[in-house]
């Protein structure tokens, strides 16, 4: 019994590096500076409005952070960041773009995506919920998700949504 527990310790201490090998690999294939469009609603029923973004992604091996800024309408810029710490599959952080105030993030990584629950300052389309994905798309790309439910119809809008490039 005792050579049974020994080998199933000593396999999740083999397995646990290269849980964290796999992060730190997919988050520093993150860095870089990218550039691209989306559309982005103030909230889920508002009308969509055509955004250009600029972000710099600075990543280690157990670190993200999305720093850009997004112009609407040639009138409006917005500065957006979201810093992300990972412990194994495990997300973790802040994202700052709302004006309701700095939110938090919590989630994992499913394949090449990071899937986060926001949980903002204030109430924000009659909640504090709502969810984040980080996609990476290919070698060169990368996707930022919002997505909330709307309070008078019960469906999931999509809030923002940036499609960028390595640049």
């Amino acid at each position: 019994m005792k050579s049974i527990i020994g080998l199933l310790v000593a396999a999740c201490l083999l397995s646990a590096p290269s849980a964290h090998a796999d992060e730190a690999g997919f988050l520093q294939s993150l860095q870089g500076k990218f550039a691209g469009k989306g559309t982005v609603r103030i909230r889920t029923s508002s009308p969509v409005m055509n955004i250009s973004c600029t972000f710099t992604s600075d990543a280690t091996a157990m670190s993200l952070s999305l720093d850009g800024t997004c112009r609407a309408m040639m009138i409006m810029t917005r500065e957006i960041r979201a810093d992300l710490t990972t412990s194994g599959a495990t997300y973790s952080g802040t994202y700052v773009g709302s004006k309701s105030g700095p939110a938090t993030l919590s989630g994992g990584r499913t394949g090449d995506a990071i899937n986060l629950n926001i949980r903002w300052a204030k109430i924000v389309n009659g909640d504090r919920d709502a969810q984040m994905t980080v996609e990476k798309i290919g070698d060169n790309a990368m996707r930022l998700t919002v997505t909330d439910v709307d309070p008078k119809t019960g469906k999931t809008v999509v809030t923002s949504r940036i499609d960028l490039k390595r640049t």
